[in-house]
């Protein structure tokens, strides 16, 4: 017998055995299972050739010092006096709490104006091929220095006048000297970004979806599984792929329609073009992951749509040239819900010993 024919013999004999005491109870539950199961057999090796699982964080190999360096990464993330009016910090615009980000369209700076992109989640970044929209840092490492420096953010003057008035902190003497015992020069930009980065490689939430990918195929709801079919079969896999379900390549936004006539965005952003000059690249941003987009709204590079039905139609219209049914765009968000990991609670503490060194 094959294994169909042995799953609808199993379901017959279920419905069979309880049809006497709960007939339309037992008769749905026997035709969710069936269902579930026909479209495990139908999809569930692709989704494991499209997808990849991840799992809690690693230490970094041949590093004795990781944990002071995570210890130190934290404490920096958290502290407003890395920007030069001191206030904000890393954790302003990708809040911990609020699963990386800070759920507005755009983020204040230091001086209290707005940026022109929206904060991505820090949760989980590490794992991306590349930080920012437009991809410009290679690693959290690289792009935790950039917003320090930049006028429009943390507004730091430059990297000297931060390390000064780091050095001038005891707290930081004592840090920087733990986590990096051979540095000449410990209080340095360069393990600043170090230390950042060590802390935000530790911002890792497994899911469901990670559960499923592994071969527990009941971590999974029946219209989870549906979702996942309609993700698959309407072409979201074009762009949405890997472990992060997104966060590994780059994509027009627009390549149908131009953008911003669905988004109703205020400023046409160029995208990667900004910074390559190359028309090729023109409204070309990185894909964005689709891990705990169910908590990160708004969406998209500009924050413009801040309701994921709306986001998940625009999308499928704009790159895909495609009307989804409001029932499969339903589906398409159950599945995105199993992509929901839950925050460590200790990430969102704020430390103890910034508090005593701030007074």
């Amino acid at each position: 017998m094959t294994k169909t024919f042995q799953f609808s013999l199993l379901i017959f004999i279920f419905i069979f055995s309880c049809s006497d005491k709960q007939p339309n109870k037992a008769q749905q539950q026997a035709k969710e299972y069936a269902e579930a199961y026909e479209i495990d057999e139908r999809i569930y090796e692709q989704v494991t050739r499209t997808f990849s699982s991840i799992s809690e964080p690693k230490p970094i190999a041949n590093d004795p010092r990781i944990s002071e360096k995570v210890k130190l990464g934290k404490i920096l993330y958290y502290d407003t006096r890395l920007s030069k009016e001191g206030n904000i910090s890393c954790n302003s615009c990708h809040d911990l709490s609020t699963f990386g980000v800070d759920n507005l369209p755009t983020s204040p700076g230091d001086a209290g104006e707005h940026g022109d992109r929206n904060s991505p989640t820090v949760l989980n970044a590490a794992l991306h091929t590349s930080q920012f929209w437009d991809g410009r840092a290679k690693d959290v490492e690289e792009q935790a220095g950039m917003p320090i420096l930049n006028p429009a953010e943390m507004a730091i003057p430059s990297e000297e006048f931060l390390i000064d008035r780091l050095n001038g902190i005891e707290l930081y003497q004592s840090l920087f000297s733990s986590a990096f015992p051979n540095s000449s020069d410990a209080i340095s930009y360069e393990n600043l970004k170090t230390a950042i980065g060590a802390f935000e490689r530790t911002l890792i939430t497994p899911s469901a979806f990670d559960e499923y990918l592994n071969g527990k195929k009941g971590a999974l709801t029946l219209q989870q599984k549906k979702g996942l079919s309609t993700f698959i079969e309407v072409g979201c896999i074009t762009c949405h792929t890997g472990p992060m379900v997104g966060g590994n390549l780059f994509q027009k936004f627009g390549v149908h329609y131009d953008y911003w006539e669905f988004t109703q965005s205020d400023n046409i952003d160029e995208g990667k073009f900004k910074i390559t000059g190359n028309e090729a690249d023109r409204y070309v941003f990185k894909v964005p992951t689709l891990r705990n987009v169910t908590k990160t709204a708004p969406y998209f590079h500009d924050g413009s749509v801040d309701n994921l039905f709306e986001a998940i139609k625009i999308m499928a219209r704009v790159n895909l040239n495609k009307d989804l049914q409001p029932s499969e765009i339903e589906n398409i968000i159950s599945f995105m819900e199993s992509l929901e990991g839950m925050p460590k609670s200790d990430w969102a503490t704020f430390p103890e010993e910034l508090a005593q060194s701030q007074g």
